[in-house]
């Protein structure tokens, strides 16, 4: 792909994907780092979304709609997921 062949469209997509892999890094850097297990669950829950949006920017790069079937797929095991965690933490302060 050469620069002069990349439309407006194309350039801010891409640019919207480095940007959202910069986002993922520290979003896995606050999953790996804690210090607490909430603060663990929000950053797997960011991961989730961030995740939503690589899909959906690369679905509007390569004109595949299929892909938003699967960025729908994520956000529901994401958000069931984040559900799942918060009702395990809420017992556990209850325990104590």
């Amino acid at each position: 792909m050469n620069l002069d062949d990349i439309t407006l469209l194309e350039g801010a997509v891409m640019l919207g994907l480095v940007m959202t892999g910069l986002a993922m890094f520290l979003a896995f850097f606050r999953l790996v780092r804690g210090p607490s297990l909430p603060d663990r669950v929000v950053a797997l829950d960011l991961i989730g979304i961030i995740a939503v949006g690589v899909i959906a920017a690369y679905d509007i790069l390569t004109e595949q709609p299929v892909l938003l079937d699967a960025a729908t797929v994520v956000a529901l095991v994401a958000f069931l997921g984040t559900v799942a965690f918060a009702r395990y933490v809420e017992r556990r302060q209850q325990d104590e």
